[in-house]
């Protein structure tokens, strides 16, 4: 199972919100590339970047930073937050980022998906499910469908993804421990690579989801917890790593 510490971008900084909601960012650094080397040099082996802006529909804003993280790291990273169109996941492949995550238009536009898996291949293309009370919410959170989180999952499967990031919403920036329930449903009873996100904020959090035993299970992505020092990066991250 891999860490992944995530750099969410809201006007260049770094930054946490709570359940998605923008007015409630809290600002952890103005220098995200210097973020983004500091979680290299603790051992990270993949970066989990957010858009923040683009999923609030800037889709450009960031670009900047994004390139800066880039060039500040030899690590793969992840960039999810406003990528709608295979233009979009094109140039930010082009750019260097060695996978985009697809949010939004897995529900509008999900033949996309399939398109950009043909075009991209599967080890670049991730679909990014992310739910509120088992239903599916898009546009940076902001509306929720009448699409449950595992019909989302069968059909992304379906259409050629490999890996989904679930991130259950109402635990995002709460430290309250994430949804282990849904994370185990999703990858054991649609059987696709799942990594989760959302609540983890103790050791015990991690060590129950490597528990669950499955190896779909591919990993967690842990952001608040880490900048406001509740738990240490290299313990957590030694946990995993052979």
């Amino acid at each position: 199972m891999i860490i992944l510490p995530a750099i969410d971008l809201l006007n260049g900084q770094c930054v946490r919100l709570r359940q998605g909601v923008e007015s409630t960012s809290t600002v952890y650094s103005a220098h995200p590339e210097e973020m983004a080397k500091f979680w290299q040099d603790q051992g990270a082996r993949y970066l989990h970047v957010v858009n923040l802006d683009g999923a609030f529909g800037r889709a450009r804003k960031n670009i900047n930073s994004i390139k800066s993280i880039l060039t500040a790291v030899q690590i793969p990273v992840e960039l999810g937050g406003g990528i709608r169109t295979l233009e979009d996941a094109e140039n930010w492949l082009n750019m260097g980022i060695s996978r985009v995550i697809f949010g939004t238009v897995a529900v509008t536009r999900p033949e996309i998906i399939s398109e950009a898996v043909k075009i991209f291949g599967p080890d670049r293309v991730v679909a990014g499910v992310d739910a509120r009370d088992g239903r599916v919410a898009i546009e940076g959170w902001e509306k929720v469908t009448g699409q449950a989180a595992v019909d989302c999952t069968r059909q992304m499967k379906n259409r050629g993804v490999e890996r989904i990031i679930y991130t259950d919403v109402s635990r995002d920036g709460e430290l309250s421990g994430p949804n282990l329930e849904s994370t185990s449903e999703l990858a054991s009873g649609v059987g696709i690579k799942v990594i989760a996100s959302g609540g983890f904020s103790a050791p015990e959090h991690f060590e129950r989801l490597a528990a669950l035993d499955n190896n779909l299970i591919e990993g967690a992505i842990v952001g608040k917890a880490l900048y406001e020092k509740k738990i240490d990066f290299r313990q957590i991250n030694a946990m995993f790593t052979k």
